[in-house]
Parts: C-alpha cells; sequence; structure tokens
C-alpha cells in the first residue's frame, strides 16, 4: 500500500509539473502586441536583450501609464518578467524608476492590480527610502499615498536592485493573494493577501511605468493556473 500511494502521488506531481508547463506562454514581446494607455512602447536592444522601451506619451491625468498585452487572459497563475527603470534625464527629484508589472487588467484599464519597483531607492544610504524599494497598489482606489499613511509597511519592501539594471520580478495571483519575488529569491519580497479588486477579477498583463520613466520589459512569461 505504501508503495502504491507513493507512486500514486509522485505521479500526481509530475502530471502537475506537465500540466503547468502546458500552460506557460513565452509572450512575443513588440510593440505590436500592447496596447498602449498613456505611454508609448517602441523596440529596443536593451543591455544584450531584446526588449520593450515604455516611456510616458505626455502627461498623464492618472497612474494608469500602461502597455497592455492584446490576447491576454489572466486570473491565476504566474507572470515572470525582466524589467528595468530609471529616471529620464532631466525629471524631476522625486523620479525613483517606477517600473513594474500590472495584472487582471480591465480591457478599459479602468481596474488592475500592480507590483513595481523604485530601482533608485534599492542601494540609498537612506534606510527609509530603501524599505520603500517595492510597492503594490490597486486601482482605482488605492494608490501608494492611501497605502503607505493608513497601512504603513504593509504592502512595501526592501529588495536590492540598481536602476538602469535588468531586475527579475516573479507574480505568484491566488484569488485574492499575490506574491512578489525579486532577482530569483526563493523567498517573496512582499506577500498581499488582500487584492484590493477582489478574487474574481481577471483581464490582461500590462508593462507598467510612474512618472519620469524609461522603463525596460524583456523575456514576459505566463503561467495560468485555471
Amino acid at each position: 500500500m505504501k508503495k502504491i500511494t507513493t507512486t500514486a502521488l509522485g505521479l500526481a506531481f509530475a502530471l502537475s509539473i506537465f500540466a503547468a508547463s502546458a500552460n506557460a506562454q513565452a509572450i512575443d514581446l513588440k510593440p505590436a502586441s500592447l496596447t498602449p494607455y498613456q505611454v508609448t512602447a517602441v523596440a529596443a536592444d536593451y543591455k544584450g536583450k531584446p526588449a520593450v522601451a515604455v516611456e510616458m506619451a505626455q502627461v498623464a491625468v492618472n497612474e494608469k501609464t500602461v502597455a497592455v498585452l492584446k490576447g491576454v487572459d489572466f486570473h491565476n497563475g504566474t507572470i515572470e518578467a525582466t524589467i528595468s527603470g530609471q529616471p529620464k534625464a532631466n525629471s524631476g527629484e522625486g523620479a525613483r524608476g517606477f517600473v513594474g508589472i500590472a495584472f487582471r487588467v480591465a480591457a478599459d484599464t479602468s481596474k488592475m492590480e500592480l507590483f513595481y519597483i523604485r530601482p533608485t531607492n534599492g542601494r540609498a544610504d537612506d534606510q527609509v527610502r530603501r524599505n520603500h524599494s517595492t510597492q503594490y497598489v490597486s486601482m482605482p482606489g488605492f494608490p501608494w499615498e492611501k497605502l503607505r499613511k493608513e497601512t504603513p509597511e504593509k504592502y512595501e519592501a526592501y529588495a536590492d536592485m540598481q536602476p538602469a539594471e535588468w531586475t527579475r520580478v516573479k507574480i505568484e495571483v491566488k484569488d485574492q493573494t499575490a506574491k512578489f519575488y525579486v532577482n530569483g529569491a526563493s523567498q517573496p519580497t512582499l506577500i498581499v493577501n488582500d487584492l484590493k479588486q477582489g478574487k474574481d477579477l481577471r483581464g490582461s498583463i500590462g508593462l507598467w511605468i510612474g512618472p519620469g520613466t524609461l522603463g525596460h520589459f524583456s523575456e514576459v512569461k505566463v503561467t495560468k493556473a485555471d
């Protein structure tokens, strides 16, 4: 009986790995595969990787500054990407190179969940700035200012990173929980157990940048769990 049980467990594990691999989709990332909102997206070769460069097209009216992947429907699963952010020349003093990945993005961008990084904070001499290296926000209704004021430290965390360098990120999403991993770490940098738009929201995936940022994106892979 023990041998049969062990064999069955091993088979179940192998099947789960096979199913995950079957659902994995490497995105052919190029401008034609994106719908930009308040940003421009152009092909680029950046630090040895084929990439898409994203910048704000004009002064944005809100934080929905994102290039959304066409033809992607995502609810639960894993998103992996290699991203880089840096302040643009002549950007304001508060520019941090804000760059991240939005998920469950509504077709009209009215709703989305988002993890992003502030690369210039990663090795800052100010410890408080370091503590704000990674961030979760949710749109509409939950910008970083509100979350930091009402629940300080809950939706931000430290991770080592540098501006203008590639940072590998991974997001695991399950219902109302999302985990954010940085640079291949085995443990998440940031865990959110109460995604603000609820557990049933589904939608696309977006390449997001913040004010004063030049962002680059490469090696996007999506693995759906449902």
